[in-house]
C-alpha cells in the first residue's frame, strides 16, 4: 500500500520552505496528500509559570506576545504552502493543546517528515521531533539534502523488531529505489540473522535488493555512515 498522506509540520519561520519543499518532492512521486501542519507555541505551556505573584500586567502581554507571534508564524506557514503550487496540499494549523493535536495530525499520516537541524535538537521543532520519534513512534524522515525517491536506499538490517518496523513501513520508498542495499553487521549483535532472507523478502515485493555485509564489531553507527 502506497503512502497517502506526507505530514510536514512547520514553525512558522524560515525553514518552513526548505522543508516544504521536500515534502512536495516526497508527495509528488507518491500523488499523496501533503499535510502542512503548522505547530505554534502553546499559551498553555505558559500557564505552569504563572502563580500567585505573578503581576497581572506581565501575564497578559506574555500571553497576547504568544498570540500574536503564532498568528504571524501562522500566516508564514501559510505562504510557504501557498508557493507550492501543488493541488493536494493541505493545511493545519493547531490550536491549544498543540502536542495532543499534533500527535493526532501524526497517528492519521503515513510519515512525518523534520529537518536535520529539528533532528539534532535545535529550533522551536526540536520538541515536536522528540514526541513523534520518541512518544508517538511514527515513521519519520529526517531530511539533510535534497530527497531523491528514486535514488539508492540504503537499509541497516539486524533482524529486530526495530528494524523490522521501519523496513517494512518503508516498502513504498524502497520500490520506487533503483536499487537498495541492505548493510549488515554480523559482529556487532548476538542476534542469529540472515540478510539474504531480507533480500528475498524485498524482491518478492518488486524491490531491487542486494546484500552487502560490513565488517567490524563495535560503533556499528560510524560503519554504517561509512
Amino acid at each position: 500500500m502506497d503512502w497517502a498522506r506526507i505530514m510536514v509540520p512547520l514553525s512558522g519561520g524560515a525553514a518552513d520552505t526548505a522543508i516544504a519543499q521536500a515534502g512536495l518532492v516526497l508527495a509528488r512521486a507518491f500523488e499523496a496528500e501533503l499535510a502542512l501542519v503548522h505547530a505554534p507555541a502553546d499559551v498553555a505551556d505558559l500557564m505552569p509559570w504563572i502563580g500567585d505573584g505573578f503581576m497581572g500586567g506581565v501575564q497578559a502581554s506574555a500571553i497576547d506576545s504568544i498570540r500574536d507571534a503564532a498568528a504571524a508564524g501562522q500566516a508564514a506557514a501559510r505562504t510557504s504552502g501557498n508557493q507550492l503550487g501543488y493541488d493536494k496540499t493541505t493545511f493545519v494549523s493547531l490550536s491549544s493543546p498543540v502536542w495532543s493535536n499534533l500527535a493526532m495530525e501524526g497517528r492519521l499520516s503515513d510519515v512525518v517528515i523534520f529537518d536535520g537541524p529539528t533532528a539534532r535538537g535545535k529550533g522551536p521543532l526540536a520538541e515536536a521531533f522528540q514526541q513523534v520519534v520518541a512518544d508517538e513512534q511514527r515513521p519519520t524522515i529526517v531530511v539533510r539534502s535534497e530527497i531523491q525517491p528514486t535514488g539508492v536506499v540504503a537499509v541497516a538490517w539486524d533482524g529486530g523488531k526495530e528494524a523490522s518496523r521501519a523496513m517494512r513501513t518503508s516498502i513504498p520508498l524502497l520500490q520506487r529505489a533503483s536499487e537498495v542495499v541492505v548493510l549488515s553487521v554480523a559482529g556487532a549483535t548476538s542476534r542469529k540473522f540472515d540478510p539474504g532472507r531480507l533480500v528475498a523478502f524485498l524482491q518478492s515485493r518488486n524491490v531491487r535488493a542486494r546484500a552487502q555485509p560490513v565488517a567490524g564489531q563495535s560503533d556499528v553507527g560510524a560503519l554504517l555512515l561509512g
